[in-house]
């Protein structure tokens, strides 16, 4: 009897145990929301879990990507369309002085387009975060270079960048080049230039050079709009990558959500029930204990 009793002490102990660690299990699970507590418990879907994570910390650096690669594309179309802004203007200068004008009114002129001048070079060497943002991938040193005369008017521009862009990852087999290409960027040199030729037909009041810089400038102007409807065309295909990130990390969260995350209300229901037959089994060994001392004693 004593066998019979012991036997049945053990199993109940056993069950205890079970029932124990399975409360354990349980309220871990409901203080932290999570299924697993440590990786042994379920190898397979900590590995899947992790599997995600690092999916999810990629999409965030090409998020951070992204944020860089289109605010630098928005300060590169700020200054090209301040030079659209200049080239404007130069082309109504330069209608202007084919005129009949007397001498101090082409001298005027030939004042407001050295202002000009200075006001594009300004432009050009604009530096965006420590970077100077029209020099390709020479971004440390200004990418034009200006001669002066005694005066302190400027007489030539020189386009001393290179003709290379820095490409950004935007997703795993996508990237943009925000900058603007070697050949814009000359293009600004040589639209500085022409700005020069103009202030010097109207400050010597010759309407035949003056008329000649008009073609050169208006082709500079067609160049800066293309440029300016590049940088659009990037700043969309930017923000198309963005919307596609965000949408990847909401089902990448999601999915890893449906690993990790306990069903909070069913998992409470079971650590109920767990908790009832742990208090059962603890009561059965109560009954169990009694019924042997008095089996002993007889």
């Amino acid at each position: 009897m004593r066998v019979a009793s012991n036997t049945v002490s053990n199993s109940i102990v056993a069950q205890i145990d079970r029932l124990s660690s399975q409360q354990a299990t349980l309220q871990a699970e409901v203080s932290s929301g999570q299924k697993i507590t440590n990786p042994e418990d379920d190898p397979a879907t900590v590995a899947s879990a992790l599997n995600l994570e690092s999916q999810l910390s990629q999409v965030a650096q090409y998020g951070q990507n992204a944020s860089q690669a289109l605010t630098l594309a928005q300060a590169s179309y700020s200054g090209l369309n301040s030079l659209k802004t200049i080239s404007d203007r130069a082309g109504q200068l330069a209608t202007l002085g084919t005129g009949t004008l007397g001498a101090s009114a082409m001298a005027a002129y030939g004042t407001e387009t050295d202002q000009l001048i200075e006001q594009a070079v300004q432009t050009a060497n604009t530096n965006f975060g420590g970077s100077y943002i029209y020099g390709g991938t020479a971004t440390d040193t200004p990418p034009f270079t200006v001669t002066r005369d005694s005066s302190g008017e400027i007489t030539g521009v020189t386009y001393t960048g290179n003709n290379s862009q820095a490409a950004i990852p935007l997703s795993s087999s996508s990237t943009v080049t925000p900058s603007t290409d070697g050949t814009t960027n000359a293009g600004m040199a040589s639209f500085i230039n022409n700005l020069i030729s103009l202030r010097d037909a109207l400050n010597s009041g010759d309407t035949t050079a003056v008329n000649s810089a008009q073609t050169p400038l208006s082709n500079d102007g067609d160049s800066i709009v293309s440029a300016i409807a590049t940088n659009g065309g990037v700043q969309t295909r930017i923000q198309a990558a963005q919307t596609q990130q965000t949408s990847d990390t909401t089902s990448l969260q999601t999915v890893l959500s449906g690993e990790v995350d306990a069903d909070l209300p069913t998992t409470v229901v079971k650590l109920s029930q767990a908790q009832t037959a742990y208090q059962a089994a603890l009561q059965s060994a109560a009954n169990v204990m009694q019924l042997s001392i008095l089996n002993y004693l007889h």
